[in-house]
């Protein structure tokens, strides 16, 4: 059987792309900025013009759209309307769509986004302290993990700049730059979203055979 195609919108250097190949899809990356690094063919492009113009040669679609209007860290530094909001349009193109999708971004985002997935890179046996929200439309599945205890464990690899490199690698990105590593979601996390999404679109091609 073919892999069904997976856009990833806002793909920077490809962790979230890299979990959606692993569960079985064939995946291809946008991104504004050029991203030689990315694992899986990529397109330089404004990623909600290319959605509007090519959303229907897919099979599903995965968002990250730029999170440092919601981080923490923007907050702290007092700066966070300086970039732009991303998040908001790609949940209102994406909800006038029929593929299945999913759009992740940071915890603080659950005003806006609806946390049916919320995962630590703990629950995945990674030893990184890295929380994603994840709102899924137009297909339904949910495997329980184990819950999240990474504040009371001590042997995780801290988030610091002097050890990006190996923040990185934790994270299991280890094709990344440091600083595509510092922005990336943990493939693990979308492996296991992209499972679930994939059998419930194989079981509406079956129902409709």
């Amino acid at each position: 059987m073919s892999r069904p195609r997976l856009l990833d919108l806002f793909c920077c250097e490809g962790g979230a792309g890299m979990g959606y190949h692993r569960a079985g899809f064939e995946v291809v990356g946008v991104d504004i900025e050029p991203q030689p690094r990315y694992p899986f063919e990529v397109h330089q492009a404004d990623a909600l013009e290319y959605l509007a113009a090519h959303w229907h040669e897919y099979d599903a679609i995965h968002a990250s759209p730029t999170c440092q209007r919601k981080a923490r860290v923007t907050a702290w530094r007092g700066n966070r309307e300086d970039h732009p909001n991303t998040l908001t349009p790609t949940l209102e193109l994406l909800g006038q769509l029929s593929v299945p999708w999913v759009v992740e971004n940071v915890p603080e985002a659950a005003d806006e986004l609806r946390p049916d997935f919320l995962l630590c890179g703990t629950q995945f046996g990674l030893k990184v302290r890295r929380h994603r929200i994840f709102q899924r439309g137009n297909w339904t599945g949910y495997e329980l993990l184990p819950p999240c205890q990474c504040y009371r464990r001590k042997d995780l690899v801290p988030f610091e700049h002097k050890n990006e490199r190996a923040f990185a690698d934790a994270l299991g990105c280890d094709w990344m730059t440091n600083l595509g590593g510092r922005q990336a979601i943990p493939p693990v996390m979308t492996e296991h979203i992209g499972r679930q999404m994939l059998a419930a679109i194989r079981t509406d091609l079956a129902e409709v055979a």
